[in-house]
């Protein structure tokens, strides 16, 4: 077995903080501090230094991690070799994604798993793309569903195997009658003097609607805020504004709403990516697991192509 305490300073490497480390690893800070104590003293090195409020990885730390990854890898594959030498997978099974994912692609998989591998315990964890990572990290989760964002790791970060899973296109929601519904051939740009309805500031999905419309060559006016779809769709049916909704989404049928599919460029939508610790995707179970979730998205919508250089999990 490989040694936590690596895992506890790759989480602190990746927050900054033994506070935020701590959080993520379900720790309490003196634990985290403890941990990365006795690592130092053992090894004979100095791991972290303070920097303010933060930490700062000392070079001997940033070179332990460099191992660690490859380690960590390597015991991935090591297990994904002993998996496939059983009759059929056991113990537990943890899949997580972001909420719309947690709707309607993780269920179908996680169900599929259940049924074809009664020894398997199969576990659901709804969370936002950060916290997928760390779930990943800390080892509390084999597979995770993410949207790329500006705070997801590079796909080029060797301690995760990243894979597009699918594009889902965003569409434009206006109340029922609105001039753009009627409309043969509407862009985002066309929405550009509308009153907006985004996700909180600190949300993947404001960051999302942001981006698309600086994108299309214009700043949204906010006017509300919702982090649900189905709020969101509430307020555009009385009136209150636009919004953008991930094709994905469901939106109650009755609600005198027009949900529009923009065009040209650029056309906004989530890139989803099926990410999973690097090394395990060679593991049967995720590779299951990976199949009932392509096969689930793309009877919703096209699967993004995977370049030949990466393998399906």
């Amino acid at each position: 077995m490989i040694d936590n305490r690596l895992r506890v300073l790759q989480l602190v490497a990746k927050h900054g903080t033994v506070t935020a480390a701590a959080q993520a690893l379900h720790y309490t800070p003196s634990a985290v501090s403890y941990q990365l104590r006795q690592l130092a003293a053992e090894l004979g090195v100095e791991l972290v230094v303070p920097q303010g409020r933060r930490i700062r990885l000392t070079s001997a730390a940033r070179a332990l991690l460099q191992h660690a990854e490859l380690l960590f890898a390597q015991w991935e594959r090591a297990q994904a070799d002993l998996a496939a030498l059983a009759d059929e997978p056991g113990g537990s099974f943890t899949l997580c994604g972001f909420s719309t994912a947690a709707t309607h692609l993780l269920p179908p998989a996680a169900a599929e798993l259940r049924d074809s591998f009664p020894n398997l315990r199969v576990r659901l964890i709804e969370a936002e793309p950060a916290r997928c990572f760390d779930l990943l990290l800390a080892g509390d989760a084999d597979l995770a569903l993410v949207i790329v964002t500006a705070d997801t790791p590079p796909l080029s970060d060797s301690r995760f195997d990243q894979l597009p899973l699918l594009d889902d296109p965003l569409d434009l929601v206006t109340p029922a009658g609105h001039p753009l519904a009627a409309r043969p051939v509407v862009t985002l740009a066309d929405a550009a003097n509308e009153s907006w309805i985004v996700g909180r500031p600190d949300s993947t999905y404001h960051h999302l609607v942001i981006t698309a419309c600086m994108a299309a060559g214009f700043s949204p006016d906010i006017a509300h805020y919702a982090d649900e779809w189905d709020t969101g769709t509430a307020m555009v049916a009385h009136g209150f504004g636009v919004i953008l909704v991930p094709r994905l989404a469901r939106l109650h049928r009755d609600w005198p709403v027009a949900r529009i599919r923009l065009h040209g460029e650029p056309a906004p939508a989530r890139r989803i990516l099926a990410v999973t610790r690097s090394g395990g995707r060679d593991n049967r179970t995720i590779a299951r697991a990976h199949e009932a979730i392509t096969k689930t998205a793309a009877g919703i919508l096209p699967v993004a192509p995977v370049p030949e250089a990466n393998s399906p999990l």
